[in-house]
């Protein structure tokens, strides 16, 4: 569902929204330009108190925050950062933050049950993993949006960016201090009625008592921040509107200068694909950002496959282009479908955006190597930094013959190797040439002497290096 609207049930492309311009945010303010894009949900009361400060010109802080569950954040957790890299973009200061703290408690939203306990050791290079994503993640929002939009950035001038951890100042907060100062502010029926609370009190698992309070310590985060550091807006995901209102709630019964400066609460949607599926999944796996875990290769691939219905929306969530450029995406992608023309500009964007400009491109020359047809020969110095960062180079000591190769490559028999070869199913190098013979010196058919490509049936292509 997005907007409460699956992608299937959306309205066809060609109505994309004429307020779209050649330039990423034109006249508009960056609220605006994130609700046509589809990145807000629910906005917190008083909005238009918001939107009036952006349009004068006025500056915000904001934070949005994810517990160190895994060692890298997923493509679901993009977008709050989205939001966040848009602000950003536009001279506003974030604040993205890691729940150190948080994370050893275990926020009950979204789940059905308790996550497992987690030794310290590893939270901890969990949380320094995660720190050093978030900072890669807006060092290369900004080149990335450079790159896109090189006349309208040099207009612009980022925020600053604060990665935190909130281990930093819960740390030494005593259990009484805690509950006799902020304690005193919450009510117990107000946390009862929360979504994240009362399903799980339903179910036969139940809640613990500290996921029931882990809406108390987010909602501590939120004032902190705010007293401590002007963050005066939290982004997060649907499922987190309790317990950011939550902190706002804490914010307007402890600060009474909040009136004259109300924090706020932005959620985005809940991204599911065109079949109802969560997004950011590719065959039941997580889709992670960080390139040591999922390769760029591999991030292309998943945005590769984007179902048609899908394109428009996702155009629109994980790049900058203008909405210009994106009207024209679709118009060209429409002409022949099977040729996938808006998802590759789609893969290649958003690997740009996340692993680095250029990235991309990488990406699709490997995609195209393994499952199309290359434009061009590569040497192989090229193809070995291709296939090195894409972790699918093979490797092969000199003298091995093709038999040989073939078994270790796709785990069969040294019989089935040969049989493959007597049907015509073995092709090397670039222009495709069929091998029906063992070979016992694959010298001949090396890229200068040291890579082979090989392809086994239709589906199988492999980059190995002989050494």
């Amino acid at each position: 569902m997005l907007n409460g609207v699956r992608f299937g049930a959306l309205k066809p492309w060609l109505c994309v929204n004429r307020r779209f311009q050649s330039s990423l945010y034109g006249r508009q303010t960056v609220l605006s330009t994130l609700k046509d894009r589809g990145l807000v949900k629910q906005i917190s009361q008083p909005e238009e108190q918001l939107e009036q400060k952006l349009l004068n010109g006025g500056k915000i802080k904001l934070y949005c925050g994810a517990d160190p569950t895994a060692s890298s954040l997923h493509i679901g957790n993009l977008l709050p950062l989205m939001v966040l890299l848009h602000f950003y973009i536009n001279g506003h200061d974030v604040v993205p933050l890691v729940g150190g703290a948080t994370g050893r408690v275990g926020d009950p939203s979204g789940r059905k049950s308790a996550r497992t306990d987690m030794d310290d050791s590893i939270r901890m290079y969990n949380v320094s993993r995660i720190s050093k994503q978030l900072r890669t993640f807006f060092e290369n929002g900004w080149k990335y949006y450079e790159s896109r939009t090189p006349e309208e950035s040099t207009k612009r001038r980022p925020g600053q960016v604060s990665v935190a951890n909130n281990y930093d100042w819960m740390k030494d907060l005593g259990l009484l201090d805690f509950l006799a100062t902020y304690g005193r502010h919450v009510r117990v029926q107000a946390m009862l009625s929360r979504d994240s609370v009362s399903s799980r009190l339903e179910s036969q698992d139940g809640l613990a008592f500290n996921e029931f309070t882990y809406q108390l310590l987010q909602a501590f985060d939120f004032y902190h921040l705010y007293k401590e550091h002007s963050v005066s807006v939290q982004v997060g995901g649907s499922d987190q509107w309790g317990n950011i209102t939550a902190g706002i709630d804490l914010i307007s019964r402890i600060e009474p200068t909040s009136k004259a400066n109300p924090a706020y609460g932005i959620t985005v949607p809940l991204l599911t694909t065109s079949s109802g599926e969560k997004f950011g999944k590719s065959a039941g796996n997580a889709v992670f950002i960080d390139s040591e875990m999922t390769s760029s290769f591999q991030l292309y691939q998943f945005f590769v496959n984007t179902e048609d219905v899908d394109l428009p929306r996702l155009l629109k969530i994980f790049t900058l282009l203008p909405p210009k450029k994106i009207d024209e995406v679709l118009t060209k992608s429409s002409i022949n479908r099977h040729l996938r023309f808006g998802q590759k500009y789609l893969a290649r964007e958003v690997v740009d955006l996340i692993h680095g400009v250029g990235k991309g491109k990488d990406a699709e020359s490997v995609s195209e190597i393994l499952y199309g047809k290359p434009h061009s020969t590569y040497t192989a110095r090229e193809l070995i930094r291709l296939f090195s960062a894409a972790k699918n180079l093979h490797h092969a000591p000199i003298g091995t013959s093709l038999s040989d190769l073939i078994t270790n490559l796709i785990n069969c028999s040294k019989s089935g190797a040969k049989r493959r070869l007597q049907q015509g199913s073995v092709y090397v190098g670039f222009k495709r040439q069929k091998l029906t013979d063992d070979i016992f010196d694959l010298k001949p058919f090396l890229i200068d002497g040291q890579i082979l490509i090989l392809r086994i049936g239709k589906q199988n292509c492999f980059v190995v290096k002989f050494e």
